[in-house]
């Protein structure tokens, strides 16, 4: 649970690093149609919530530091009870104060009397632009009627920046109530990957483990942090495969590659398996090597190493695996050099991991990978793809797909696994599989 006290602090270390002369300004996320009258299920926009925690739509936060009559505003809907009856219960601006330590609060429909008021004597606007495009017209809007009034004194913004070059530096950061929350997800998305294995013998096709997944995150008060990936046989070897519909045959591997979010945070795990309960010998040659390089890469987190440095240990251990194989030749060095083991491993080891699943914040600074420091959640994600008519690639190995990924939370002491309850060695996979 994060505080109401912890909100504003946010809040107030996001104006410290913006200055005096800024004001900031921070959307909700709208209600999206599905199809006629019907909406999507509302998600709120993740800089909005970590500043507020107010799940409305159709609301504005504005930050103004040093203003003596209010530094942090809200723009909300005013109660209605007609609307209430058919959408359920609003804060107000009245409430709005008090439960969300706000300085004040206003009805939305105020925003184009106000805002530009707000803009006028502030020399810098923090915005994220390009994200809604309707948004952006109407801020220049109110721009222009700042600017308008230069002749009678009116001092307008000069300076436009992006409000992502400081609010996700504090993102990247988890606090202990966001490390609480994440390790709740973790476990809601441990429980069920693990119901996943354990439903695939018996399932005819990929929608039904699927169905395991989703059964344990809504019992649990969760929702899937992203669209489930469930793949069989060489579905596995499509990195977002989504269909979720191709029939489970005895004798493939399955890859499940899904997360729970709870309270607005991310999980994220991968685990690969086979459908009949035991690797074949080439399965388990392929899978040893990825699960050889997923370890590798976890113990080359630590504080103070290169961020990159996580991806270079998993490409060289799977680059060295694949050469043992046969499925690459030459040296290491060489095969390295040339990027070679593309063919099979195309993408990145990890990414951050917070409120979004790819969540925010810089891998690099000043041109070099980032430091990894105490505090910072990220996937580690090696994986192997042999699709289908591969040139030169036995057939024992042809339409197999392996990813194994856990949630890593980076401590002083050290890289934490918060989703290591989820079997990843072959011995581990397989008395999970043999359970009645």
């Amino acid at each position: 649970m994060i505080t109401r006290a912890e909100f504003s602090k946010r809040r107030k270390r996001l104006m410290a690093m913006a200055d005096e002369q800024s004001i900031l300004i921070i959307p909700s996320a709208n209600e999206r149609l599905r199809s006629k009258d019907t909406t999507y299920p509302f998600r709120q926009d993740s800089d909005f919530w970590y500043l507020t925690g107010f799940n409305e739509p159709e609301a504005l936060l504005v930050m103004v530091p040093g203003r003596s009559k209010g530094e942090c505003l809200l723009f909300c809907r005013e109660r209605d009870a007609d609307k209430e009856a058919w959408d359920g219960p609003r804060v107000g601006p009245e409430a709005a104060v008090e439960a969300l330590a706000m300085d004040d609060a206003y009805p939305i429909s105020d925003l184009d009397d106000i805002l530009p008021g707000l803009l006028e004597g502030r020399s810098r606007v923090y915005y994220h632009y390009g994200r809604d495009s309707d948004f952006d017209l109407t801020l220049m809007g109110w721009l222009n009627r700042v600017r308008a009034q230069k002749r009678l004194g009116a001092e307008p913004p000069h300076e436009f920046l992006e409000l992502g070059h400081l609010l996700d530096e504090l993102r990247l950061f988890k606090s202990a109530g966001e490390i609480a929350l994440m390790r709740r997800s973790a476990e809601i998305a441990v429980e069920a990957q693990i119901a996943a294995m354990q439903a695939t013998p018996q399932a005819r096709y990929e929608y039904e483990v699927e169905a395991a997944l989703q059964h344990v995150y809504r019992r649990r008060n969760a929702v899937p942090s992203y669209e489930p990936i469930v793949g069989s046989g060489p579905n596995a070897c499509v990195l977002h495969y989504r269909a979720n519909n191709a029939p489970v045959k005895k004798g493939d591997l399955l890859l499940c590659d899904a997360g729970a979010e709870y309270a607005l945070y991310a999980s994220d795990i991968t685990r690969t398996w086979p459908v009949s309960g035991r690797f074949n010998p080439a399965q388990k040659a392929l899978y040893q090597r990825v699960l050889d390089a997923h370890q590798a890469a976890i113990q080359a987190a630590r504080v103070g190493a290169a961020y990159d440095v996580i991806h270079s240990t998993a490409v060289s251990v799977l680059t060295e695996g694949l050469l043992s194989l046969g499925l690459l030749k030459g040296s290491l060095k060489n095969a390295l050099a040339t990027e070679s083991y593309k063919k099979f491993y195309m993408h990145k080891t990890g990414h951050w991991l917070g409120l979004d699943v790819h969540d925010v914040g810089e891998y690099k600074l000043g041109g070099k990978s980032r430091q990894l420091e105490p505090g910072m959640v990220f996937t580690i994600e090696p994986g192997l793809y042999i699709a289908p008519g591969t040139p030169g690639v036995p057939a024992k190995y042809q339409g197999i797909g392996i990813r194994i990924e856990d949630d890593i939370l980076m401590t002083k002491n050290g890289p934490e696994n918060l989703t290591v309850g989820v079997p990843a060695t072959v011995d581990a996979i397989e008395a999970l599989m043999a359970k009645p």
